[in-house]
């Protein structure tokens, strides 16, 4: 069983927007899996998350350290983890993450979290390419200056607990 959503993420600020959006809905157990390319916003999205559930400390990327437990007064922590170097769903489940007691937000995971969970949240994040070669007037635009373009997100839940995504329509910008 699975649902399924689109919508538009016009920039940075939107992107945190929305990971709170997101974490309005989050309860121990959940497992949100981020796909995208390198600065598509899988961390920006987890930060705006991360606020949100008032986690201690700033979420930043996991990258280094595979994963990262952010605590919570009184309640499961958000665990972030980075499985870009991972190969496989048991070197996943050998990082020893309490799935039932923690909100976790899995990027790179795709083909390693089905093999551990039932129910996830799949958050797709497409940043253009090629884009930005002008600014807003018509100008070159500075090459100094990554240019901010809109990012399209596609949000499938699969399992019985992500069966209804209509609150997603609430997040759009």
């Amino acid at each position: 069983m699975s649902a399924e959503e689109r919508l538009v993420i016009a920039d940075p600020e939107a992107m945190e927007r929305f990971g709170a959006r997101v974490a309005a809905e989050l309860r121990a157990s959940d497992v949100v899996l981020l796909t995208g390319e390198l600065g598509a916003g899988k961390t920006t999205f987890t930060r705006g998350l991360g606020a949100a559930l008032g986690v201690r400390g700033t979420v930043t990327s996991p990258t280094f350290v595979l994963a990262r437990t952010h605590p919570r007064e009184s309640a499961a922590p958000l665990v972030h983890v980075d499985a870009y170097r991972l190969s496989d769903a048991a070197e996943l489940d050998d990082l020893d993450i309490d799935f039932a007691g923690s909100i976790v937000v899995v990027e790179w995971g795709a083909g390693l979290v089905e093999h551990l969970v039932d129910e996830w949240l799949s958050i797709t994040i497409g940043r253009p390419t090629g884009g930005g070669a002008s600014g807003p007037d018509g100008a070159a635009a500075d090459p100094d200056v990554a240019p901010v373009e809109p990012r399209a997100v596609t949000v499938t839940g699969t399992g019985e607990r992500w069966a209804d995504l209509g609150w997603i329509h609430a997040a759009r910008d």
